[in-house]
């Protein structure tokens, strides 16, 4: 079976920083902006959570995962359904 493709978890970490550490900074205090980022950040949070569970999820039904850091890989190394559940090293 083809390992399944899903973003490494540095994409989101990438972007949670982002957001936490420039974006909520750069947009006034009550305003509908700050609001529409805290809503993003929540949103972003809760889309790693699920995509956690859905890794646990392939990993009770052996089903290999191939965690992708673009688009554009042709070359990757499936991570094992057992042990290492980081995945956000390179493919190589």
């Amino acid at each position: 079976m083809e390992p399944i493709p899903i973003p490494s978890h540095i994409h989101y970490e990438l972007l949670l920083q982002l957001l936490e550490r420039q974006t909520w900074l750069a947009v006034s205090n009550q305003s509908p902006q700050q609001e529409q980022v805290h809503q993003l950040i929540i949103t972003l949070r809760k889309a790693l959570a699920q995509q956690r569970q859905l890794e646990e999820s392939c990993h009770q039904a052996n089903l290999p995962i191939d965690y992708r850091w673009s688009l554009n890989e042709v070359t990757t190394v499936p991570a094992t359904s057992g042990g290492d559940r980081g995945g956000d090293g390179p493919k190589l």
